[in-house]
């Protein structure tokens, strides 16, 4: 489109109420500088452009851009409006191109902009390596990504298991928010749509050999119907912390992430990031879910640990109603989780997200005889290290580099 982009505007109105923006959350220089081969960004759109010897009053055109738009829609539509009309504004935006693209150097830059270009701005770093540090003074560390919150529950439509009062509250949200769809909650349960409850977790990480001093870092925001759900997780492993449980009050407030914002969630992806092991119980919709799962193989094959909710979903019903016992439970969780990779680098499904698994288009082999896998040469000659010393992110870093 050979275009100048402007520095996003983030969604505050809808879920997070949140009036930080772009700058309040990354790194903005940084962005701007690290994509300069690319792409030209700008702070601000200007005031006027020229049309001939004329300046005229510049006024975005809002544009819808389909649900994952091919290239040729940019290339066309999306063009001839922003040359008409001197700029486009492109609402919404997320999942808005095609995520199966034929020109791997378009993926590259999706890595680019994913993996280097959005940095979170010192301050969250900075909190965020706190945390961290203060988690691995006393051994390594997993952080579960629980995703039992109000909104995820009411667009996945699992009521059942709450209170009448929680269910309206539940079924008021999803009114506001979402399409009307009739949804039953044993049939989304077993096709894997529900989030799994903290308890569902709690047994999970059992049957998978995690014993009570196992160190927990919880990304979560406010867990729908509080503690009586958190409970039974807390019961199992006790060692359950939050970024409010590690840093000081005054180091989340010099950040505001001790509130309902975007700021908490950016500290907890970091910790998440750099976790020994991260777990992710919904990688539905979530792009927080789905980002994190591809940084972290992209960053060395970092161990993660996926529960498959659809085929877990029959053993947890047949443990509810006293059909097995505790062990032959966990041996047929064993049975179902270990055929997974666990972060190792693998071939990309078909119905798998680009930005879930990057595999093969962002990697390169230092050592191949196949040309096609080969590094370039100042890729080789640089190692293609540049990420910050002290987060140690290439501690696993074996034959594979980055492009």
């Amino acid at each position: 489109m050979n275009a100048t982009l402007v520095l996003p505007h983030l969604d505050t109105n809808s879920f997070w109420h949140d009036e930080s923006g772009f700058p309040g959350i990354y790194d903005v220089e940084h962005f701007i500088d690290s994509l300069k081969s690319d792409v030209r960004v700008i702070h601000t759109l200007p005031a006027t452009w020229a049309i001939g010897t004329k300046r005229m009053k510049l006024k975005p055109y809002q544009l819808q851009p389909p649900r994952d738009a091919p290239v040729r829609w940019y290339e066309t539509t999306a063009l001839e409006t922003m040359k008409k009309h001197g700029a486009v504004y492109l609402t919404p935006f997320s999942h808005r191109l095609d995520e199966k693209l034929d020109n791997h150097e378009y993926q590259r830059l999706r890595c680019r902009v994913n993996y280097h270009a959005l940095r979170f701005n010192n301050d969250i770093r900075n909190l965020s390596s706190i945390i961290v540090q203060r988690l691995r003074s006393v051994g390594p560390y997993m952080a579960i990504h629980l995703r039992f919150e109000l909104d995820m529950l009411a667009f996945a439509g699992c009521l059942d298991i709450f209170t009448p009062e929680e269910q309206e509250i539940l079924k008021k949200y999803r009114k506001e928010n979402f399409a009307e769809k009739k949804l039953e909650y044993n049939h989304r349960r077993l096709i894997g749509k529900c989030p799994l409850t903290p308890h569902e977790v709690g047994l999970f990480l059992r049957a998978m050999g995690f014993n009570n001093a196992t160190r927990i870092y919880l990304a979560v925001g406010e867990v729908f119907g509080g503690e009586r759900f958190l409970k039974p997780l807390r019961d199992l492993f006790p060692q359950l912390e939050t970024r409010s449980t590690v840093a000081l009050p005054e180091e989340l407030g010099l950040v505001r992430a001790d509130g309902h914002g975007l700021l908490g969630p950016a500290v907890d992806y970091m910790v998440c990031l750099l976790s020994d092991i991260f777990v992710p119980t919904y990688d539905g919709p979530s792009n927080f879910a789905n980002n994190l799962i591809g940084q972290r193989l992209y960053y060395g094959f970092r161990t993660t640990l996926q529960p498959d909710r659809k085929a877990l979903a029959p053993h947890y019903i047949k443990l509810e109603k006293g059909l097995v016992s505790r062990s032959d439970f966990e041996t047929s969780v064993r049975q179902i989780i270990s055929p997974k990779s666990f972060g190792r680098p693998r071939t990309r499904l078909p119905s798998e997200s680009f930005y879930t698994n990057p595999w093969p288009e962002c990697f390169c082999m230092i050592s191949s005889k196949d040309s096609a896998n080969q590094c370039p040469l100042d890729i080789v000659e640089t190692t293609s290290v540049d990420i910050d010393e002290d987060e140690n992110f290439l501690d696993e870093w074996n034959q594979l580099q980055r492009l």
